[in-house]
């Protein structure tokens, strides 16, 4: 945490996260192209015609079974709170899961995978 001072931002303390869709991010990137700003355009996605699943969600790589818990129950229509009283398993429980903070262990994942009608294997 940065503790509160009466001194000026420098250019390099100065940092923003922008997050939407490609459209946007390409718009952003030509706004900051016309008004010459330096360094934003740099961390802008380049325009190709395929992305790894880690380009586009960076999550992946360290909380892959989280992600697809959360994918998995957004496309079933389920709350947190509705998934944990079809599997018996707390909702704090599957929220620290989703956000990586919780190991999925195997039947955990076999009990989520019959609620959410997908095979256990991809929380794993």
């Amino acid at each position: 945490m940065r503790a509160l001072t009466n001194k000026p931002r420098t250019e390099k303390q100065i940092e923003a996260r922008f997050e939407g869709t490609y459209a946007e991010m390409v718009k952003l990137r030509r706004m900051a192209q016309a008004l010459r700003v330096r360094d934003l355009t740099e961390w802008a996605l380049e325009e190709k015609e395929v992305y790894t699943p880690e380009e586009v969600s960076p999550e992946l790589a360290w909380n892959g079974g989280g992600v697809a818990i959360r994918g998995a129950r957004g496309k079933e229509g389920l709350t947190q709170r509705q998934l944990a009283e079809l599997t018996g398993i707390a909702q704090h429980h599957i929220s620290e899961m989703e956000n990586g903070k919780r190991p999925i262990g195997k039947e955990t994942a076999r009990r989520l995978a019959d609620a959410l009608n997908i095979d256990y294997r991809v929380f794993l």
